[in-house]
């Protein structure tokens, strides 16, 4: 992440899972946009008050609009990169992406995602996830209908850009 970047999109409570045949379980996390990268960030110095307060609160956002291009205060590009310097958060560059799109599940939204990096082609699904359950291990019981159009139009529309 370069300094002068800034953050268009902050989700919290997300649910990503890779896609791959014997792929199991999953991570909670963050999904981040900025002008010129996607990140998943799953380890954060964020407290534990604030994502419980930003996660209802994102819930109650989600039922009043499905737009997932919003942004949550407390949270600002000084503390996404320090967040970063954690080898285990992802940051991948728009270029890197070599497909994204959305689909609608009878039981929430997906975004699919598949990107290429450091020689290694990845896929993974996100869910932004509305309930959780915490025993034995800690998975979504709920998902969010939301709306990721947006979300991968911007990423599209920067792709573009840059080719």
């Amino acid at each position: 992440m370069q300094s002068d970047e800034k953050i268009q999109a902050h989700l919290v409570s997300v649910w990503r899972e890779a896609k791959k045949f014997f792929s199991i379980g999953g991570k909670e996390g963050m999904l981040i946009l900025t002008d010129r990268h996607l990140m998943f960030v799953h380890k954060t110095e964020a407290m534990m008050k604030w994502w419980k307060s930003i996660q209802q609160r994102q819930v109650m956002n989600f039922l009043r609009s499905k737009d997932t291009m919003i942004c949550h205060d407390g949270y600002d590009e000084e503390k996404l990169m320090s967040d970063l310097e954690n080898e285990k958060n992802i940051e991948i560059t728009f270029d890197d992406i070599s497909s994204i799109s959305f689909q609608e599940k009878v039981w929430g939204s997906v975004l699919l995602l598949e990107y290429d990096k450091n020689g290694k082609h990845e896929k993974f699904q996100y869910a932004i996830a509305q309930d959780w359950v915490k025993y034995p291990v800690k998975e979504p019981t709920k998902y969010m209908k939301v709306d990721w159009k947006p979300f991968v139009q911007y990423i599209k529309d920067k792709q573009i850009l840059t080719k």
